[in-house]
């Protein structure tokens, strides 16, 4: 076996650093949207409202590490063999987590539609439907408030 030079194994050791970064990164996104789903399957979507901001952070900041990993996979060539599978194991886990996430999101997001929808609905009810015109001839007086339902939410 030929010996190793400095610079190979300095490679090596940080092919490992970056694969331990990436699997930190990917357990912690999963743990966000794991408590995430906990909340819209509790119908508590405000709940998830308080760590917006880092989920969001921590997906982008996935995002954009996946997508150089994809570019240059030779990136992890010298990392270890059991960093490479724990982030294997961290991604399927992550896969998992993010398909029942969406599940739980589209479930709030219908459930809010329809309550939007109801009152409005209601609204437009209690408000009866316009006439043109009073008995005495002239316009009748509309309510001036508007309601709007925006179907593309």
């Amino acid at each position: 076996m030929t010996p190793r030079s400095a610079a190979e194994e300095a490679s090596d050791l940080n092919a490992t650093g970056r694969l331990r970064q990436l699997i930190t990164l990917t357990e912690r996104l999963t743990q966000r949207l794991i408590e995430e789903s906990r909340a819209f399957e509790a119908r508590r979507p405000q709940d998830v409202a308080v760590g917006m901001a880092e989920t969001r952070d921590l997906a982008n900041l996935y995002r954009r590490e996946s997508a150089q990993v994809k570019a240059n996979p030779a990136v992890f060539a010298g990392g270890g063999l059991r960093e490479r599978k724990a982030l294997i194991r961290a991604t399927e886990a992550f896969e998992a987590v993010l398909a029942r996430h969406v599940h739980a999101v589209e479930a709030a997001r219908v459930i809010s539609e329809g309550l939007v929808k109801a009152i409005a609905e209601e609204v437009a009810n209690v408000r009866g439907s316009p006439s043109a015109y009073g008995s005495s001839g002239r316009a009748a007086a509309g309510d001036g408030r508007a309601v709007a339902l925006n179907r593309t939410a």
